[in-house]
């Protein structure tokens, strides 16, 4: 059954007055991560998202100057996001609730709607896999790793993953879940041992919150769509706004669109 995008609605409208993480909102809608930058830089990290699929699958890109999504008619990019970063030359200057007066500094922004692990975390539930973040009540641990991105123009960076812990004898069946959504990072990159990550300490995410991981469990690590913000980090654009890790702009479109 298609999910009612009355729902959706309703939870873009919760965001308004919430700073919440966005895991298990609105179950069934595709969440997204969200980059806006100026016009002159737009083609490099659309490039840049080409090279790096895996943490950077572009589901939407806007005509310069738009605040329009076409995944969610009728909702605003500069609103309907509940927590935003504003980048200056590559640091973070603010973080707001509402980006329309930042929006307006550069009436050219090109915004790319970048799927998010969050559209699998549904049917790994439905499977009795608990998605641990949810279960807690947090937002979901994400760190920078030692892997590098592919470059492109002026942008580079490092991947930035996101972690669930997953009991051993469910690894499998989750990376299978999750492999069934390329176009929202799909399978695992990395399995166990955070160290293959150049990750010195899953207690000390570099965003969100950490979560227990229990006996028997294994930690599983998924491309995350805040690698944009290392990029922005690393390659320090003169202006840039980004969602704050975890806090997604909740679409319009059923997961199920993304399920090969």
């Amino acid at each position: 059954m298609r999910p009612d995008p009355a729902s959706a609605a309703a939870a873009r409208l919760a965001c308004r007055s919430t700073v919440a993480p966005t895991a298990g909102m609105a179950p069934g809608f595709t969440q997204c991560n969200m980059i806006s930058l100026p016009r002159d830089w737009a083609w490099d990290f659309l490039l840049f998202a080409q090279r790096n699929p895996k943490p950077c699958p572009v589901l939407d890109v806007t005509d310069p100057g738009s605040h329009q999504a076409a995944l969610a008619p009728g909702a605003d990019l500069r609103t309907d996001i509940p927590l935003y970063r504003i980048w200056r030359g590559g640091l973070l200057a603010d973080e707001v609730a509402d980006a329309t007066e930042a929006w307006a500094e550069h009436p050219d922004l090109v915004t790319f709607l970048i799927g998010c692990s969050f559209t699998f975390e549904t049917p790994l539930q439905a499977a009795g896999i608990e998605v641990r973040h949810i279960a807690q009540g947090c937002n979901v641990p994400m760190y920078l790793t030692s892997r590098a991105c592919r470059p492109a123009g002026r942008l580079h960076g490092q991947m930035v993953v996101s972690m669930r812990p997953i009991p051993a004898d469910r690894v499998a069946e989750a990376a299978m879940i999750s492999g069934r959504f390329p176009a929202v990072h799909g399978a695992p990159v990395h399995v166990g041992d955070p160290g293959g990550l150049g990750i010195p300490d899953l207690s000390r995410p570099d965003f969100g919150d950490p979560v227990q991981i229990r006996e028997g469990e294994v930690p599983v690590f998924w491309a995350c769509g805040v690698t944009p913000q290392a990029a922005v980090m690393a390659s320090k654009p003169p202006f840039a706004i980004t969602h704050a890790p975890g806090h997604m702009f909740v679409t319009d479109i059923p997961d199920s669109q993304w399920q090969v």
